[in-house]
């Protein structure tokens, strides 16, 4: 595999991961938003999907982000009478968000872009090294 082919590939990866972890950023952010109306909904988790394409410059399959979908499940509830979103029972509805979750998804996408910047990192030696013995 040549070196330009390995540098597009990792680059793309690096991408798909920032990507992820502004989505997940977003999500951990908007944790605790409630809506502005009572009995309305509250902000609803997003998930990030990537897909993988065929880049016909390097002859290789990269990865690049996809759709944002937000997540189906059920909102939360808290029992808050006194709360401008509270619908007529007094329960507030919560985001859909675990921020557990999020920072697990969030701990995943970093290593997956510092493996990516690894791959970029020991390219550069390479590059570097072989130049230098070319010059030799």
């Amino acid at each position: 595999m040549d070196f330009l082919k390995s540098l597009k590939i990792a680059a793309a990866g690096m991408r798909a991961q920032s990507g992820r972890m502004r989505v997940i950023s977003e999500n951990i952010a908007n944790a605790d938003s409630t809506s502005r109306t009572p009995g309305g909904d509250p902000y609803r988790r997003k998930i990030p999907t990537f897909k993988s394409f065929f880049d016909r410059e390097i002859q290789a399959n990269t990865v690049k982000m996809a759709r944002i979908q937000e997540d189906k499940s059920d909102f939360r509830t808290r029992f808050e009478p006194g709360h401008p979103a509270a619908n007529a029972q007094g329960y507030v509805k919560m985001p859909n968000v675990n921020s557990l979750i999020e920072i697990t998804d969030m701990q995943e996408a970093q290593r997956t872009y510092q493996a990516n910047l690894n791959v970029i990192t020991a390219t550069r030696r390479m590059v570097s090294r072989t130049l230098e013995i070319l010059r030799a």
